[in-house]
Order: C-alpha cells, then structure tokens, then sequence
C-alpha cells in the first residue's frame, strides 16, 4: 500500500492542474483576440500534459506502492518567443484576460510550492525527481506569465502617460 501522503499530495496536485487548465480553457473560449486565444489554448495544453504525467504516477503508485522511474517528458515549457508584440497589445486592451494573466501567477506559484513542500519531504527519488520536474515546469510557466505582466503594465502605463517607468 502506498503511502497515504503520497496518494494525497498526487491527488492534490491532480486537482490544481485540472483548475488550471479548466482557468486557461475558459479564458481562451472568452478571448475574442486571436493571439490571445492561442497563448491561453497553449497554457490550457501545457496543464494537460501535467496532468497525463501525474495520473500516471498516480495509477502506478496504486498499483506498485511506488513512484515510476520513467522520465518525465523532456519537453521543456513553451518558449517566451510567444510574448509577441501582437499579444502584448491585445492583452492590454482586453482588461478580463490581462487580469487573467495575474490570476494565472497565483495559480502558478501555488502549484510551485506546493511541487516544492513535497520534493523537500519526499523520501523516494523517484518521486522527489517528478516534483522537482513539475516545480521547475511551472517555475517556467510563471517566469513567462511575469514577464507577460510586467509588458503588459508597461503598455498600459505608457498608453496612460505615466513614463518614465
């Protein structure tokens, strides 16, 4: 039988995937810009796969007792070539997604440390190396969106006359 923290934390953290992806999704339905749109979709995507890696995990934890060994997809978080101009301007006109974008942080560094507390705790290797993985994951997703924020602001700032930064 595994142990019960495990079960939980993977659970736990099952379920802040499946918000953040059900967050991302809904603010791409509501987007009317696409490039806006596509950034979300492709946020929604990443929590996607988050969630097959640990629903993986989870039903071999079940079954073994035991974390899998198998890496994690070395795919790495999607590049911040996606903060196009286009995207900066769309973001700061449309004031529901560009609050998103803020949400989004939270949700983000929630999940952070949460991935952290449990790598810090965890005794098995395999799975301190699943949450380190997923932390660094999502340390990228916020890094992007912070840079997102903090171009976004500065639109706004400079459309409202308040340069110097």
């Amino acid at each position: 039988m595994p142990p019960l923290d495990a079960l939980e934390i993977l659970k736990e953290a099952i379920l802040l995937e499946r918000h953040g992806k059900a967050f991302y999704q809904k603010v791409a339905e509501q987007a009317s810009q696409k490039e806006v749109r596509e950034f979300f979709q492709a946020m929604a995507a990443e929590e996607v796969k988050h969630l097959e890696v640990l629903g993986r995990q989870l039903k071999t934890l079940k079954a073994s007792g035991k974390f899998s060994t198998d890496p994690a997809p070395a795919e790495a978080v999607f590049s911040a070539k996606v903060i196009t101009p286009a995207l900066v301007d769309q973001l700061e006109k449309a004031e529901f997604e560009s609050a998103a974008v803020a949400a989004a942080m939270l949700m983000e560094k929630k999940a952070i440390e949460l991935y952290r507390h449990r790598q810090e705790q965890a005794e098995d290797p395999a799975e301190k190396d699943l949450y380190r993985w997923l932390a660094e994951w999502e340390e990228g997703h916020l890094e992007l969106l912070a840079r997102l924020d903090k171009e976004i602001r500065q639109a706004i700032w400079s459309r409202m006359g308040f340069e110097p930064f």
